[in-house]
């Protein structure tokens, strides 16, 4: 399979009031024509900046791109980072047949190099085959991004159906970090700033969230052992407990 396109040790900064943030820090991969390469990490991985920057690289080389999202912190028919970044991309609701929306653009005489999926664990396991028979059948290639487990630690049937038939999963090297500043491999759903561990698989939040639901990425210790940055926070400025006197 010819490589198609080769990133080596990618970093992207931007600037802020506090100073430069690095929002991907040495990322390589490569990709081969006719292949679907799915990208996988936790929350503030820097996931949906990598997929922009993916974008912005292939339309400098005269490329042309469809890209999709589903539930994007930004709204509806949005891609965003978190650092501000967005651009306009096709929502993905269940009715949305991926499959046959290409086809009819490309009949319609546009060209389709690539394809982009963000927040691929909210798509539909049809959906994701149908990647799977773009790239097949009609030679484009298509990217995906995506968290692998909820907040139960759980695969989401999208990314389960993407590991199955993706032709490689690259984790992002950038590790987000839990409170205790160890690698982050587990998302938490936190409610009224508590871990909860029961409810339904899907409710949008951000990990940078003030609503009532928001999310919170944690190592497994902490994790399994429900004990977020709140929690800590308060068992460590909880008052010593006085022994027994007589």
């Amino acid at each position: 399979m010819s490589r198609l396109l080769s990133v080596e040790h990618l970093q992207t900064v931007f600037p802020s009031d506090s100073g430069e943030v690095m929002a991907v820090k040495d990322v390589s991969f490569t990709v081969g024509r006719g292949e679907t390469l799915g990208i996988v990490g936790e929350s503030g991985s820097g996931k949906s900046t990598l997929a922009l920057q993916t974008a912005h690289n292939h339309e400098t080389r005269g490329r042309n791109g469809l890209i999709f999202t589903n539930r994007d912190r930004a709204g509806e028919g949005l891609i965003s980072s978190r650092l501000g970044l967005q651009k306009d991309a096709i929502e993905v609701d269940t009715d949305l047949n991926i499959h046959r929306l290409t086809i009819e653009r490309m009949s319609l005489g546009e060209r389709i190099d690539f394809i982009i999926c963000d927040e691929a664990q909210f798509y539909s396991e049809k959906q994701i085959e149908e990647l799977a028979m773009i790239v097949d059948g009609l030679g484009i290639d298509v990217y995906a991004f995506g968290i692998l487990a909820d907040f139960r630690t759980k695969l989401f049937p999208g990314s389960q159906r993407l590991v199955e038939l993706a032709d490689r999963v690259e984790t992002l090297q950038v590790r987000a970090l839990c409170w205790c500043g160890d690698p982050a491999t587990h998302n938490a759903r936190v409610i009224n700033g508590k871990m909860v561990t029961e409810g339904e698989q899907v409710v949008v939040g951000d990990t940078n969230s003030k609503d009532e639901v928001a999310y919170e990425v944690l190592c497994r210790r902490h994790h399994m052992r429900k004990i977020n940055a709140r929690a800590s926070q308060a068992i460590h400025t909880s008052p010593p407990t006085l022994p027994f006197q007589d």
